[in-house]
């Protein structure tokens, strides 16, 4: 096939949020009773991890979550929940893709668990350590992440795989328990019936404490668009990690300095990132907005391993 062709392939599958295929099953680990509603999680999550959920600090100013770094430190908080994990049999060496359609697409992160599907380069060649730490993670299709998944669908039983899914069990319940994570990346751009943020982070709270809870470490994406107008969903974002002392992965400041601020000019639609190989060594490349999403998700990945040694 031609370069141009698979170009416009690329352009296609894009638009269309691809799936990729579904792995084999892991480990079980047990899980908390399932929610049947999003509206129960709000009862039951809330008091099954009221001891355990960190006091929530201070909160940022309306437009500080513009100028905090791409790429997070690890706090003592987040240790502690890592320490909690491993001791209830957490994988060290697995983290869950938790999303929508950017997260469900082959796309994100996939290219790390193939060999020659990705160059690092001198500069990020100390990624490789990372990209075997989590062999199998890259390529697995989350019973989390699916298209059309929002804050409230991860929370809500009808939303999960009935195929693989016991019944009653949300959608982030089956994937913990399958895969066995101790870190969750999660990345959740769009919200849901047009509400406002604060129903955003009302559902994102409980995802982040039922995480917690399972001994889960939660690190939150900003998202790279604005479809709101407001950037409101992206602040709630970051107010959330403040508030729980958990790692960000501020997205959205790496596609500021690219091209459409990292968007595709040919959807033109301010919600698709521009499409390129993830060859974090060739310039062209790194114009693109997929490029700097996967290279800042697996700095996040690598920047949260090193903070648990």
């Amino acid at each position: 096939m031609k370069v141009r062709q698979l170009f416009l392939l690329s352009l296609i599958l894009l638009a269309a949020c691809t799936t990729v295929p579904t792995a084999t099953p892991q480990p079980e680990i047990e899980s908390t009773a399932p929610f049947e509603t999003a509206e129960a999680a709000t009862e039951v999550v809330s008091a099954a991890t009221e001891e355990t959920v960190p006091t929530p600090r201070p909160t940022l100013a309306p437009d500080e979550w513009k100028s905090l770094p791409i790429v997070p430190q690890v706090t003592d908080t987040a240790r502690e929940i890592y320490a909690r994990g491993l001791a209830m049999g957490r994988d060290p060496n697995a983290y869950s893709k938790i999303g929508d359609c950017q997260t469900n697409t082959g796309f994100y992160l996939v290219d790390f668990d193939h060999e020659g599907w990705y160059s690092l380069g001198e500069e990020y060649a100390y990624l490789q350590d990372t990209i075997d730490y989590y062999e199998g993670s890259y390529s697995r299709t989350s019973l989390a992440m699916r298209d059309g998944y929002n804050v409230a669908a991860i929370l809500t039983p009808l939303r999960a795989d009935p195929k693989k899914c016991e019944k009653g069990e949300t959608p982030i319940a089956c994937e913990f328990r399958l895969h066995n994570p101790s870190v969750a990346l999660i990345s959740l751009e769009t919200n849901f019936n047009g509400r406002p943020a604060d129903d955003y982070g009302k559902y994102m709270r409980l995802i982040i404490e039922y995480s917690i809870e399972q001994g889960v470490v939660p690190i939150l994406a900003t998202k790279g668009d604005n479809l709101e107008g407001d950037h409101s969903i992206n602040a709630e974002i970051a107010k959330i990690a403040v508030e729980y002392d958990i790692p960000l992965w501020n997205f959205w400041a790496a596609l500021q300095p690219l091209p459409n601020q990292g968007h595709s000019t040919e959807l033109n639609d301010g919600f698709h990132l521009s499409f390129s190989r993830n060859f974090f060594d060739q310039p062209r490349n790194m114009l693109s907005g997929w490029p700097w999403r996967n290279l800042t998700a697996l700095q996040t990945l690598d920047a949260v391993r090193r903070g648990f040694e």
